[in-house]
């Protein structure tokens, strides 16, 4: 069975409080994911939120396509630049910590990443821009650390 992941990050300036929204599908099976964070970027949350999709899902070697309105994602993941970027030790990128993490989590699924353009009416792109931004103006905002620790 494949699994359909959405997902859509949002910060209310850049850096600014932010947060991710994420709907994972398959077959019957429907989850909403998001998170609020005090001190982000819209990048960070773009990446966030696959990452914690890609996390969230039990069984290894799942089939999963990721749509994505975030071409920072999409592009670095299936443009190779990611992987270029380790050999060169992450040298003057953003965003190392998550980057990391994804590559830990990533190669356990076999992952299709397809970009969607956002806010363009497609109900499940919309919904977690919903999930996202209420999450960065909700009343519980997490410590983003990797980017706090980033910019002290």
């Amino acid at each position: 069975m494949e699994i359909e992941v959405f997902t859509d990050g949002s910060s209310r300036g850049n850096p600014g409080p932010g947060g991710y929204g994420v709907i994972l599908r398959a077959g019957k099976h429907y989850k909403e994911l998001s998170e609020g964070f005090r001190l982000t970027t819209n990048n960070r949350m773009e990446l966030l939120s696959v990452i914690v999709a890609l996390e969230s899902l039990k069984i290894p070697g799942s089939r999963v396509t990721v749509w994505s309105d975030s071409k920072y994602v999409v592009d670095s993941v299936t443009k190779g630049w990611v992987f270029s970027w380790v050999q060169k030790n992450f040298k003057d990128k953003k965003n190392r910590d998550l980057w990391e993490r994804f590559l830990r989590i990533y190669p356990k699924h076999r992952v299709n990443f397809r970009w969607i353009r956002g806010h363009n009416n497609h109900p499940e792109n919309e919904r977690c821009d919903q999930l996202a931004v209420a999450a960065a103006t909700g009343s519980v905002l997490n410590i983003d650390q990797g980017y706090e620790d980033e910019i002290d």
